[in-house]
């Protein structure tokens, strides 16, 4: 359900077209939005936000940093400036509130060339997979962290094909054109979603940071799950799912703890029976709608408390 995708026709008919595609036109809406506040300067000489992902200046007051930058720059044996620390701890606190992986849903500019190649994937009818662990991408980032240690100073940050791509469509791509084009086709045609959720190791660290955070998704009514899965065929990280859709007989409550979770909303645009809803980490608590016929305003007995 990258582009408004018709894939989900019981959502679509339950729904609307728009309703089926909140989520995603509100994430659409942030990515681009980000965007085109960065390229205000350069292209409208509206600095209103200065710099890019790794550091930004906005209205020549607010500074924010990307934590694991700092964190290399740390590692090599060099002290940031305090503006770069600040930002850091803003951009630090605001995840850990929000949660680390909304960065990659919300933010992220290659998420927009990863969802277009999972897009033209189905179209195209693309079936197959390389498979690689998901934990692949925490030893990349480890890496990552290894090397300024090593004495190799920020290598990470001359191939972050993340960097790249937001420093290449503000300031020129050039040679960021192959790295990006690169991920898009290890996406189209060897390994679906295979960036994001298996070798990014950003996406790995801002997964570490949310996970104690305290915004979630909930499959607060699971009872009325019909097994469609479109869920689990929506989401960039569909093992995240189940423990909370179906964890009902060990007691699991309906809120999705894993710090995979993108909170992208995928889930709740797609699920006809309005199963998912965002919440508070500690709402750990089922609800059930009443059956048809049932007295309005009667209490319903089978609602749950995990």
């Amino acid at each position: 359900m990258s582009f408004l995708s018709p894939r989900f026709p019981a959502a679509l008919a339950a729904k609307g077209r728009l309703g089926a595609n909140r989520w995603l036109l509100l994430r659409r809406l942030s990515q681009f939005g980000i965007l085109g506040l960065f390229l205000l300067g350069p292209l409208a000489g509206l600095w209103l936000v200065k710099g890019n992902l790794s550091y930004s200046l906005t209205l020549d007051t607010l500074p924010l940093a990307d934590p694991l930058l700092v964190l290399q720059v740390l590692f090599s044996g060099h002290r940031p400036e305090g503006m770069a620390l600040l930002g850091a701890a803003i951009v630090l606190a605001f995840y850990l509130l929000v949660g680390g992986r909304v960065y990659c849903s919300w933010v992220c500019p290659m998420n927009l060339v990863t969802d277009l190649a999972g897009w033209l994937r189905e179209r195209l009818g693309l079936k197959g997979s390389a498979h690689i662990s998901r934990r692949s991408r925490y030893w990349i980032l480890g890496l990552t962290l290894l090397l300024p240690l090593a004495g190799a100073g920020l290598a990470w940050e001359l191939i972050n094909p993340v960097s790249m791509l937001h420093r290449g469509l503000i300031f020129g791509l050039g040679a960021a054109w192959t790295v990006v084009l690169a991920i898009f086709l290890l996406d189209l045609l060897i390994m679906s979603r295979g960036w994001c959720g298996h070798l990014c190791p950003v996406g790995a660290f801002y997964g570490l940071l949310g996970r104690t955070s305290l915004l979630r998704v909930s499959a607060r009514r699971r009872q009325e799950c019909d097994d469609c899965m479109d869920c689990f065929a929506a989401c960039p990280e569909p093992q995240v799912i189940r423990p909370a859709l179906k964890g009902e007989a060990n007691g699991t409550g309906p809120v999705i703890l894993a710090s995979a979770c993108t909170n992208c909303g995928r889930c709740i645009d797609v699920c006809a029976k309005g199963v998912f809803v965002f919440g508070s980490r500690f709402n750990q608590h089922t609800q059930r709608c009443a059956p048809a016929g049932e007295a309005e305003g009667q209490t319903d007995h089978r609602k749950t408390i995990h």
